[in-house]
């Protein structure tokens, strides 16, 4: 086996990459993410071992099919599986927006398995640096979406330690984890966690979670004072409507937008375009509307795997049709840049 060639672990990894851009079962992903977490510590010849006897699948994590894309890495052929998935996964996953695209330094909504993701905070930061990407803002939920396990003051300031322990191993790589938040609106506007924790953030994406259907009235003014809280940087998913998915769909939560987005406006906070597919907030017609009032925008993955990552593609797609200026897209800024504009 020669340095040139795809390492079982990186052949694993990027088996489990395509199945989750692909939006295929998180089982089927997890078979494949826990046999490289299962053979990554093991020496060259302990892996070679296995392989020349045919114990791989004695191992803990790894079945058959598993153990067939080892093999057939560790003897420098492209697995079989790989090879079916890169043909009908890999590329674009939307065909318009490339330049924009190619001109996205980051990504400011992502999640970890630390509240609902499925992968650690350190494989979503390593897909990152593989996607080009120059940062990306770790946001897993606040504590009132104990559905999706939401983080504690406590547990999101241990979370802060471990962010800053991967970028310390990452030193010198020229990527950042930025420290940041999905916090839940509450139902008078108010952020779901410490003014001190928030503090410590480098940038608050704010997201309605709950009483989606409240009165169009009483969502109007939650959403502009949650907009007009201090730390609130990104408005998330606006409307909170799904239009297709395994969770099915859901109408969109009525609010005045034009107020709405001119609070954006005045407080300096992004209109975030969620890249999922299966919410494509704001619709069209909103997203139009707050180009025209003058917002900014964020366009986000929301990813909860590394695979969703690539998720990026729709949001671009759309802000391309819409037409706007990239200028108007905080992360096309550098680093340096949006951490400014986030801690204002």
């Amino acid at each position: 086996m020669t340095g040139e060639q795809l390492t079982p672990v990186a052949a694993l990894r990027r088996i489990a990459f395509l199945l989750e851009r692909a939006r295929e079962d998180t089982y089927k992903v997890k078979a494949f993410r826990s046999a490289a977490a299962t053979i990554l510590p093991l020496s060259d010849d302990e892996l070679a071992g296995h392989v020349t006897a045919g114990t791989l699948t004695d191992l803990p994590g790894i079945g058959a099919s598993s153990a067939r894309v080892i093999t057939d890495a560790w003897h420098g052929e492209v697995p079989v599986r790989l090879a079916v998935l890169e043909e009908e996964h890999a590329g674009p996953l939307a065909p318009g927006g490339r330049e924009l695209r190619a001109a996205l330094r980051g990504d400011l909504h992502t999640h970890s398995d630390w509240s609902d993701g499925g992968s650690p905070i350190e494989e979503m930061a390593f897909t990152a640096i593989e996607l080009g990407h120059d940062y990306l803002v770790l946001t897993d939920h606040s504590p009132r979406l104990k559905v999706a396990r939401g983080l504690s003051a406590e547990r999101l300031a241990r979370q802060l330690g471990v962010v800053d322990a991967v970028n310390e191993h990452l030193g010198g790589s020229g990527f950042r984890l930025l420290k940041g938040i999905e916090v839940d609106i509450l139902d008078d506007g108010s952020l779901d966690q410490t003014d001190e924790m928030l503090a410590r953030l480098d940038l608050r994406v704010a997201s309605v979670h709950s009483k989606l259907a409240m009165d169009a009235d009483a969502m109007t003014r939650r959403m502009v004072a949650a907009v007009a809280q201090p730390f609130t940087n990104v408005l998330g998913h606006c409307t909170g409507r799904l239009v297709t998915g395994n969770r099915g769909v859901r109408p969109g939560s009525k609010f005045d937008a034009r107020k709405v987005f001119e609070a954006c406006v005045e407080n300096d906070v992004a209109v975030e375009i969620n890249s999922r597919p299966e919410r494509r907030d704001p619709p069209t017609k909103l997203l139009e509307l707050a180009r025209d009032i003058g917002c900014l925008f964020s366009i986000d993955s929301d990813a909860h795997a590394p695979g969703q990552l690539d998720m990026l593609d729709y949001g671009c797609e759309r802000a391309e049709q819409a037409g706007i200026d990239p200028e108007r897209i905080v992360n096309t800024w550098p680093a340096e840049r949006l951490l400014s504009w986030a801690s204002r």
